[in-house]
């Protein structure tokens, strides 16, 4: 048997390990300042602790100052171990996680790992803990098996993922430039399907508008004493959300859907009373943009569109830039673009049986920060997509079947752009 076999036979029966790491870490709830929480250090305590039973000699944190936690700081960790090859298989897994929300939509505390067979439940379990745990069983097998791998290998454990990365890869990639190279591999294991058929090569563009209409408050039995800006914005959200769509009908079958989506989502609260006619309103509209349509123009035609809104209903309403992220795009008819991709396709055909295919995405990953910077990122994982659902869940097969392709790539030969990977 290869030791590249035997790596991923080892790593494929790690079930009950798999359940244990995601029972520890899901008791261990990072959450973010901005969702009530203190942070990631205790998490990140607890995977230091891993790695050094892993006899892992380069470790390293890569703080990033944070006032609003306790600690002062949000941590990351990089962990790296040498191969036979200079070229790094760099893996990313985030440490944060979302909340929990209505524990009434639970079946279970969202904190403690419920076990049906194969699949566990938990909040964090499939986003981000499957890669997290994933990426530990790696480490770990490597220690066991006493094998060193063809490729390099690196992973970052991160925080802040959730709220934007910006105490996160963001950091990282910023204080240490130096150890990321365009040779390398790069892969994040953040979103992908049931079967893991899809590698995840873009993301679109992301656009959030702040709607904010002003009208006139009076008392709801006289209306016509006042402007109701909650019906005017109720009138710009279908405005915008219809108009957009209209205006900017672009089809791109790479992704899922293959179509710009204008969704109003957030909406302030106006008013403290039922019977008070709210004059000011503020709602927020998540655009996610294909490649081909210029964020520019979609701001500029929201603004036209609200400013009839506005006409028709007699108030002022301003559409302001919440937030905006460019796409990214890793193209896999480029083999020097997408050099991870061939061999990638080939470690998920010899674990899972399929041979999957580029798709892109409305969501965001961290894959975005590193195409920005010319490292040609793909997103893989074989995941139920759950991620910030009650009742979230993870197959432990499938972590473990995700460790096993972690495994085969590391084991990998060099790949010349065109070919498929060469096997062990």
């Amino acid at each position: 048997m290869s030791q590249r076999d035997a790596l991923a036979r080892h790593l494929l029966a790690q079930h009950e390990r798999a359940a244990t790491l995601e029972a520890e870490l899901t008791a261990l709830p990072a959450l973010d300042p901005e969702n009530g929480g203190e942070g990631e250090a205790e998490k990140a305590a607890f995977i230091e602790g891993l790695l050094a039973a892993c006899k892992i000699e380069d470790v390293r944190r890569v703080d990033s100052p944070d006032a609003r936690v306790a600690c002062g700081f949000r941590p990351n960790i990089v962990a790296r171990v040498p191969g036979e090859s200079p070229r790094t298989l760099w893996i990313f897994g985030h440490m944060d996680v979302v909340p929990a929300g209505d524990p009434a939509a639970w079946s279970s505390d969202p904190w403690r790992v419920r076990r049906e067979g194969d699949l566990i439940h938990g909040r964090g379990v499939e986003d981000n803990q499957q890669a997290v745990t994933g990426m530990l069983l790696l480490a770990e097998a490597l220690g066991a098996t006493g094998i060193t791998p063809r490729q390099s290998l690196g992973l970052v454990f991160m925080a802040d993922e959730e709220c934007g990365s910006r105490h996160g890869l963001a950091h990282v990639l910023d204080a240490e430039p130096k150890w990321f190279n365009a040779e390398d591999w790069y892969l994040v294991p953040d979103a992908g399907s049931p079967t893991g058929d899809a590698v995840e090569m873009a993301e679109k563009g992301q656009l959030w508008l702040k709607v904010l209409t002003e009208g006139k408050q009076c008392h709801a039995s006289t209306p016509e004493e006042g402007v109701n800006a909650f019906l005017a914005g109720a009138d710009a959200a279908v405005a915008l959300h219809d108009g957009l769509a209209t205006a900017f009908p672009e089809h791109d079958a790479l992704f899922r859907p293959p179509v710009s989506t204008f969704e109003p989502t957030r909406h302030e609260a106006n008013v403290d009373a039922i019977n008070i006619l709210p004059g000011r309103d503020v709602f927020f509209l998540d655009c996610r943009l294909l490649p081909a349509v210029a964020a520019e123009a979609v701001l500029a035609r929201a603004r036209e569109i609200a400013a009839e809104v506005a006409a028709r209903r007699g108030v002022r309403i301003e559409v302001e830039v919440e937030h905006a992220q460019a796409p990214s795009l890793t193209r896999p008819d480029l083999p020097d673009d997408a050099p991870l991709f061939p061999a990638l396709a080939d470690a998920v055909e010899a674990v899972y049986h399929v041979r999957p295919k580029p798709v892109g995405i409305g969501g965001a990953t961290v894959a975005a920060l590193l195409r920005a910077r010319g490292l040609p990122a793909v997103v893989w994982s074989r995941i139920f997509n759950t991620c910030h659902q009650p009742d979230e869940r993870a197959s432990l097969a499938h972590i473990c079947g995700d460790a096993a392709v972690f495994g085969r790539l590391l084991m990998a030969h060099a790949v010349k752009p065109g070919s498929r990977a060469a096997h062990a």
